[in-house]
C-alpha cells in the first residue's frame, strides 16, 4: 500500500465507497466499467496505462468481508471479480518456474482445482493487505490463503506437469510443483466463491459493516 494513499485515507477518512466502476477479468486485466457498461452488463475498457495498473496493483487489498478493492487515494473501489481475487502466470525461469499474479506478487502454491469447464484454480498463500480496523484505516499486510485462476494462455504449460484422470464434471489427479506432488481435485464454478470466501460483486445495498 502506497504511503500517500495511507496519509490521505487517515486525512480523508469518509469519502463515499465506490461500486461496479472496477473489474478484474478472467486474464488479469483492469477495466473501467461506466454507468452504461453496467447497464448493459458489458466487460467495459481494458486499462493500458502502465503506471496506473501499477497504481492499481500497489493498492489492492481485502477487507474482513472479504471485498476486495483499489484504495485510490482516500476512497475505496469495490471491484467485480469475473473469476477470482486472483490471476497467475506460470512464470518460466533457468531454475523452478514462479506463478505471479496480476499484480507481479508471488503465489505459492499447495493444491488445484478443475471446474465443469476445463478451467484451472490455483490454491495457495499470497502476500496482500487486509484492511481490519476501520477506525483507525490500518491495513495489515500477510500471507493469506487464497485462490487463483490460471491465465487460459498457460492451460499447455499447466498439462505438461499434470497426471489427469476423469471425474464426474470435471479432472482429477496430481501435478509437480517445486519438486512436490500436489494434488488436482474437481469442483464446481459455483462453489468457488463460498467456499474460498470472497465477493465477487459487492454491492453497496448490501448491509456490511464499516
Amino acid at each position: 500500500m502506497d504511503e500517500q494513499v495511507l496519509r490521505s485515507l487517515i486525512k480523508w477518512p469518509n469519502v463515499p465507497h465506490c461500486f461496479g466502476w472496477l473489474a478484474l477479468d478472467r486474464r488479469g486485466q483492469w477495466r473501467m466499467r461506466d454507468e452504461f457498461v453496467q447497464k448493459n452488463n458489458l466487460p467495459g475498457n481494458a486499462i493500458q496505462h502502465k503506471a496506473l495498473n501499477e497504481f492499481i496493483a500497489r493498492n489492492y487489498a481485502c477487507d474482513t468481508q472479504r471485498r476486495y478493492f483499489f484504495q485510490n487515494g482516500p476512497q475505496r473501489v469495490f471491484i467485480t471479480l469475473d473469476a477470482t481475487p486472483w490471476i497467475v502466470r506460470i512464470i518460466p525461469t533457468d531454475a523452478e518456474p514462479n506463478l505471479l499474479t496480476q499484480c507481479q506478487t508471488s503465489f505459492k502454491p499447495q493444491g488445484a482445482l478443475s471446474d465443469e469447464s476445463g478451467n484451472i484454480y490455483i490454491t495457495g498463500l499470497v502476500k496482500h493487505a487486509i484492511y481490519e480496523d476501520s477506525s483507525t484505516t490500518h491495513f495489515v499486510e500477510k500471507d493469506h490463503f487464497s485462490i487463483a485462476l490460471l491465465h487460459d494462455h498457460d492451460l499447455d504449460l499447466f498439462a505438461d506437469l499434470a497426471k489427469l484422470h476423469e471425474e464426474a464434471c470435471s479432472f482429477g489427479g496430481s501435478w509437480k510443483w517445486g519438486g512436490e506432488t500436489l494434488a488436482l481435485d474437481p469442483i464446481h464454478s459455483q462453489e468457488l466463491s463460498e467456499r474460498f470466501g470472497f465477493i465477487k460483486k459487492p454491492n453497496a445495498s448490501e448491509n456490511f459493516l464499516p
